[in-house]
């Protein structure tokens, strides 16, 4: 290893033992299992290795022999897309004759941060390691050893397999997969080599040389791809630092993230450990860097659906008080990454994309967004973060009111700029709850409308909200906005005890618009005043007496969507007829919490995690879960199940 590359990794080391970081990530293998079947092209369904906010990701890929190799990468626009079954695989010619390195076993091995494989024989040792250097820079370094005790001739080999829907070419020491209108995959080499291509695999021969006993020979190769300009491509110099130097980077980073949150949750057992590196993991492989008409870096939903490449603003919110545990930086660029596109009106869009045009205004998200700045400003006492977004944030608070208010009396329903109730039902959250199966659509001005109910989420949002947001104009000296802000919180706590609660129930719902007449479905929604402190102790010990019923909401994985007992109950079908999501887990939990009932919480909060299908395991998180069963439901490698997770170990003690 040259001088400057082991000056930098002592620097690191000793960097990180100065201030007191004791947990790395060696000591965590294959957490969550990067290997599954490519079934075609534009199957992300599978766990995938990505980093840096990178566009393009890898996992394992197992031949039908049992062999271990790299496949990918899977490439990242408005969709995903597999370009190559299998990627830099070894092969080597020894003492020039025809005898293949055939390998005794090959081991492949996920880190945080990193991929390696190790294949080993009696005479040869091949290791490689994949890592990401830049948002649009991979490398894979291979090593070969020569294990005996006489001097060997080696040839080396790399080959790859891609898929038939592009085409291969080739120049210097570059191989390029051209897929058409999407930018195309740069593989490049750090050396001189045969380049041979034959339709849609390569193989690359590097000169044959002869290696004394012990000598390791090593060779680097740079993936690039860019989602939106083939030609950033050449601005990449890959000789500017070597691999030894990017992995010693790449392993300070992730030991950083893990100390940092690891400082702020405390002593966790070992299995709970591993649940929230799984969680960070998560967060990370679903970063994207600033691309396109997406001016910030933020994060997809999950990289495993199709649908959900691009960024919505409540996933975001949720997302960056997560992200704030271990990376503040990255959860401040999530939340900018939304308000880069709010509207004159003060409406932040409901998810934005690579391609602008795709950008939906239909409707926005629940309003989370100052509770997430609070939550930054809290692990990161960044006051200039807080003085740039406040103008932004109380403008968008105050569009709530100017759009979504009918009636003028203080209670906001949900609605939409289309005038259409599926918008609507999707600007909850809560797309096809139960709650809005009946409601109609009223008229508030010419681009905006609502439900005829008045939602007591929406509320109660917009209550904590108020808090946070005065809390935030505190800390920037804005007493008046503050003191006002108190003041509109006041009556709106009123409102909501006064209108949304069901004594005879002991429970929150919806109202209808202009009338007293409560909508009695029982949802998640019924709890969320425990979260936001909106409810009074009689209120509150009522809410959970229902929270804690076995056959409503105490189910074997608690707090599902609706009411068990309901006919509409559905999990498997249901989306949010039923199935248990984290976000709704923790605000439930939080909400026992805020009112003292501890013990409930935590035996609630163990349930879940003892339950819940691969949070025990290294399978991946899902985007929901059956409440019956645990099984995991819908999207794999969920960003705000991971989020509510690392919310959820650090706040579960007084």
């Amino acid at each position: 290893m040259p001088l400057k590359s082991v000056l930098f990794t002592v620097f690191c080391f000793l960097y990180q033992f100065s201030y007191g970081q004791h947990i790395a990530r060696g000591d965590f293998r294959n957490v969550l299992l990067l290997e599954a079947p490519i079934l075609h092209e534009k199957d992300v369904a599978v766990p995938v290795f990505s980093d840096l906010g990178a566009w393009h990701a890898y996992r394992f890929h197992r031949d039908q022999n049992g062999k271990i190799g790299f496949s990918g990468p899977l490439i990242m626009g408005m969709e995903g897309r597999w370009v190559g079954k299998y990627i830099s695989r070894p092969r080597i010619f020894i003492d020039g004759t025809e005898k293949a390195f055939l390998p005794d076993q090959i081991t492949g091995t996920a880190y945080p941060g990193m991929m390696e494989i190790k294949y080993t024989s009696s005479d040869i040792a091949i290791h490689q390691r994949l890592i990401f250097v830049s948002n649009r820079q991979s490398m894979i370094l291979t090593e070969i050893t020569n294990l005996t005790h006489k001097k060997l001739k080696v040839e080396p080999y790399l080959e790859g397999k891609f898929l038939e829907s592009g085409r291969l070419t080739k120049r210097d020491r570059e191989i390029y997969f051209d897929v058409g209108a999407t930018p195309g995959f740069t593989l490049r080499l750090d050396r001189d080599a045969s380049i041979r291509i034959l339709d849609h695999q390569y193989v690359i021969v590097f000169d044959a040389q002869s290696m004394k006993p012990g000598e390791k020979l090593s060779y680097i190769e740079s993936h690039i791809y860019s989602p939106v300009n083939r030609e950033h491509i050449h601005t990449i110099n890959t000789e500017s630092a070597t691999f030894q130097q990017s992995e010693a980077t790449n392993e300070y980073r992730w030991n950083n993230y893990l100390n940092t949150y690891f400082a702020n949750a405390g002593e966790l057992p070992a299995e709970k450990r591993r649940l929230a590196v799984k969680a960070i993991i998560t967060l990370i492989t679903n970063w994207r860097s600033a691309a396109g008409d997406l001016h910030h870096d933020g994060l997809f939903p999950s990289v495993s659906y199709q649908g959900f490449y691009g960024f919505w603003s409540w996933d975001s919110w949720k997302q960056a008080v997560g992200l704030a545990l271990f990376n503040p930086a990255l959860a401040k660029s999530n939340i900018l990454s939304m308000f880069d596109y709010m509207d004159d009106f003060g409406m932040v869009a409901d998810c934005i994309y690579l391609d602008k045009s795709e950008n939906n205004y239909r409707d926005t998200k629940p309003p989370l967004a100052a509770w997430a700045v609070e939550s930054i400003f809290t692990r990161s006492g960044d006051t200039s973060f807080v003085q740039s977004i406040y103008p932004r944030l109380l403008k968008y608070h105050h569009w709530w009111y100017k759009n979504r208010d009918h009636d003028g009396n203080g209670l906001c329903e949900f609605g939409s700029t289309d005038g259409t109730r599926l918008a609507a039902a999707w600007e909850s959250g809560m797309d096809n709850a139960v709650r809005f199966d009946s409601a109609n659509m009223v008229r508030n001005n010419t681009h905006a409308w609502s439900l005829d109910q008045e939602s007591v989420d929406l509320n109660a949002f917009l209550y904590a909200e108020k808090l946070c947001l005065a809390n935030l104009a505190d800390i920037i000296g804005l007493n008046e906005d503050a003191q006002q802000l108190r003041k509109e919180s006041r009556w709106l706590i009123t409102k909501i005890r006064q209108y949304l609660f069901d004594s005879t129930t002991g429970y929150f719902y919806d109202k209808k618009l202009n009338e007293h007449h409560l909508i009695k479905v029982a949802g998640p929604e019924g709890w969320l005043p425990l979260w936001a402190r909106c409810a009074d102790d009689e209120q509150a010990r009522s809410v959970v007496h229902v929270v804690l019923d076995t056959a409503r909401f105490n189910t074997f994985l608690p707090f599902p969507t609706l009411d068990a007992s309901h006919p509409e109950f559905n999990p498997a079908k249901g989306y949010w007829r039923g199935p248990v999501w984290t976000d709704q887990l923790y605000f439930g939990l939080k909400g026992l919490r805020n009112y003292g009932y501890w013990n409930d919480a935590n035996k609630l909060q163990e349930k879940f995690f003892n339950h819940a299908e691969g949070l025990t395991t290294n399978k991946p998180l899902y985007e929901n879960y059956h409440p019956l069963t645990g099984v995991g439901l819908n999207a794999m490698n969920f960003s705000w199940t991971a989020a509510h997770i690392l919310m959820l170990l650090v706040e579960d003690s007084p």
